[in-house]
């Protein structure tokens, strides 16, 4: 490869390294993005491959055999990004996962009923293919499909993943079984219940949440010198004050503010279940400083944009890496979802039912809200022992 193509390539990783950091992409991921582009980088200096071959499927596979890697998320994501600079003619094509009508039609389903993010979709049906795959050669067809058949499948296709990552599986496998029972009545019982690991799993890991010090201590280190601290403030504020998810906070339109009401219409909120929240008046005043003088100026009809040309929606994992450089930049460590279970618990703390709860923070289920809510000592000692403490 010439020294030109190199030079090029080693440009184009600096740069979007750059922009990995600009975007709030965490530094853990950035270090590991860097650490396999370094590594693809030796790899092609020492291959005799043109620029425009680089951002193949045929040299990613190559790549992988190589260096002995399972995925390499840093390479497609690069080469998506410079396809959207408009330095290659297409990025890196993904491998299909063609599924039977029946599978299709459940990701049909997602993708309109449920609203399910695309990243999420694929991760989905490439379970999915394996899923069908594994039952093909079981010769079962879905109707006939035991827990057993279903429990063999997740041992065999999770064997090497991390605890989270099976939670994950079950989670999408549930998803599907309850579709094939309640929507399309293909199963006789739902099997779903019955794929346990996920939700004991779950139930396992206590809710963080910070304490009334802690957020003192978090609120007194925001800053607000740049654009950038006060789209995070804007943020943060809809995260702690009305306890949103990082995707429905990406999803808010300008016109779904009404700032003379002080009401927040959420369209787009998990499980298609759309309501009007009230909006706090100190989140309202940040959210209007935001608009007034940081919000870049553009058509785009979303309120938190990107700060790079030109200036669109940022999605939800922008939202979550400011957050979390925000938590961690005031020295404690907690994780982001942290300020939406702080809100859970305060609500509990006011005196609001479970169901309450519930509606406030769009949950489906209320097994799921039930997970975000942990003792209050303080209130129990309260109610059995009548302390001021």
């Amino acid at each position: 490869m010439t020294e030109k193509c190199i030079k090029t390539l080693k440009q184009a990783i600096r740069d979007y390294l750059q922009w990995m950091a600009s975007e709030g992409y965490t530094p853990t991921t950035c270090q590991a993005h860097k650490w396999a582009l370094n590594r693809f980088l030796l790899f092609i200096s020492q291959e005799d491959i043109a620029w425009d071959e680089i951002f193949t499927l045929h040299t990613l596979k190559a790549f992988q055999q190589e260096s002995n890697l399972k995925q390499v998320p840093g390479l497609r994501g690069l080469s998506q990004y410079l396809f959207e600079q408009k330095k290659i003619s297409r990025p890196i094509k993904r491998r299909s996962y063609p599924l039977p009508p029946i599978y299709e039609e459940y990701i049909f389903y997602l993708e309109k009923s449920r609203e399910v993010a695309q990243g999420q979709v694929v991760n989905i049906r490439r379970l999915l293919f394996a899923f069908n795959h594994f039952l093909e050669i079981l010769d079962v067809n879905l109707p006939n499909m035991k827990i057993v058949h279903i429990d063999a499948f997740l041992a065999e296709f999770t064997a090497n993943f991390s605890p989270g990552t099976c939670r994950v599986c079950r989670s999408f496998l549930r998803g599907f079984l309850r579709y094939l029972y309640y929507e399309r009545k293909i199963l006789e019982k739902d099997l779903a219940p019955l794929v346990v690991g996920a939700p004991l799993f779950a139930q396992a890991r206590p809710p963080k949440f910070l304490r009334p010090q802690e957020l003192q201590q978090f609120f007194s280190n925001l800053k607000l010198t740049t654009p950038t601290h006060v789209r995070t403030y804007a943020m943060v504020h809809l995260a702690y004050y009305m306890g949103l998810r990082p995707k429905e906070i990406g999803k808010i339109k300008l016109d779904d503010i009404s700032f003379k009401k002080k009401e927040l219409t959420l369209r787009e909120r998990k499980g298609n279940n759309p309501m009007i929240l009230p909006v706090p008046d100190n989140t309202i005043k940040t959210i209007a400083a935001y608009v007034s003088i940081a919000r870049p100026e553009s058509k785009c009809e979303y309120l938190f944009l990107s700060f790079d040309a030109p200036y669109g929606p940022i999605n939800p994992g922008t939202v979550t890496g400011y957050i979390s450089k925000a938590i961690k930049q005031s020295g404690i460590l907690s994780p982001p979802y942290s300020l939406r279970h702080t809100y859970a618990q305060n609500l509990l703390n006011t005196g609001a039912t479970l169901f309450e709860i519930k509606e406030m923070l769009g949950h489906e289920s209320i097994q799921s809200t039930k997970r975000y809510i942990s003792i209050d000592l303080e209130l129990m000692r309260k109610v059995l022992f009548d302390e001021e403490i």
